[in-house]
Parts: structure tokens; C-alpha cells; sequence
């Protein structure tokens, strides 16, 4: 995904990472490198069938929620969980698309925000696309992640490669 880029919020400071969340977590390439990396997958969160079923076949030992992100409760979570991630759907902001921010019905950045408050995770990662951080967005994504995260929060752009 040249194109693309991680924005990591970091909401508190850290010293060490174990548990996550993932919503949006797709067939589970992001979960198999965090995995990887020492991450204990709490949830992945996924709408698609056909993609729970390969996290399902692929890791059984995953606790894969197929539903709706927007249905998803954070709460039980709260102030458990190290790293909530998610390649959130990229339509509302791509530039090569209609860039209807939130009129787009695909756009789950809010959910992603809801979900910020209700687990108040240490750190944020949201996967997408380079027109996320753009002029377009700005208002947009700064006013809505400081809400989120509340004062003090540091936000990064690292770029894919």
C-alpha cells in the first residue's frame, strides 16, 4: 500500500505493549505481524464473513467478534488494553474517491473514536489512506482525535513503505 500510512496516536506514555484490540481487522495481516511482534489479541473485529471465516480457520485461538464495529462495546475493556488498531475504511478520505468525510455511511472513523473512549487504550494506531491527513480533513481529524485522546496526546504520521 504505497500510498497509504499509519497514524499512531499515542495517548499515554508507554513502557511496554501486551494486549490489543483490532477492529476493521480484515483477513488478519495486521494481527499476524503484531502477533509476531508479541501482541496478545484480545478481540478482531470483523463485519465480513468470509474474512472472520480465515481468522477463524487460520488462528483458531484468536477471539474474532464477527459483527458490526458498530456494535462492538468497548467497556468491558476499559483501561485493559494496551493498543486499539484498525484499517479503518478508506472511501470517505481517498483522493481518488468522492471525499465525502462523514457523509460517506462507510465511514467508521467515528466508531473508531468511540471506541478510544470506552477502552481508553494506551496507544492508538489507525491504518489508511494518505488523503486521511490532508487540507480537506484536517479540521476534521484534529478537533475529533484530541477529543478522543484528551489533552496532551501526540499524534505521528509514519509513512508505509
Amino acid at each position: 500500500m504505497p500510498d497509504g500510512f499509519f497514524f499512531v496516536i499515542l495517548c499515554e506514555i508507554m513502557s511496554q505493549i501486551y494486549k490489543s484490540i483490532e477492529i476493521c481487522a480484515g483477513a488478519g495481516g495486521q494481527a499476524l505481524g503484531l502477533e509476531m511482534a508479541g501482541f496478545e489479541h484480545v478481540a478482531l473485529v470483523e463485519y465480513e464473513e468470509e474474512y472472520c471465516e480465515s481468522l477463524w480457520r487460520n488462528r483458531p485461538g484468536w477471539n474474532v467478534e464477527c459483527i458490526d464495529v458498530r456494535h462492538f462495546d468497548g467497556r468491558p475493556y476499559y483501561g485493559q488494553i494496551d493498543l486499539l488498531t484498525g484499517g479503518v475504511p478508506c472511501p470517505p478520505f481517498s483522493i481518488a474517491g468522492k471525499q465525502l468525510d462523514s457523509d460517506d455511511e462507510r465511514d467508521m472513523f467515528p466508531q473508531m473514536l468511540r471506541l478510544v473512549k470506552e477502552i481508553k487504550p494506551r496507544v492508538v494506531q489507525i491504518e489508511n489512506v494518505r488523503g486521511f491527513l490532508g487540507k480537506t480533513f484536517d479540521n476534521y481529524n484534529r478537533q475529533r482525535l484530541s477529543a478522543a485522546c484528551g489533552a496532551g496526546s501526540r499524534f505521528y504520521r509514519l509513512k508505509a513503505l
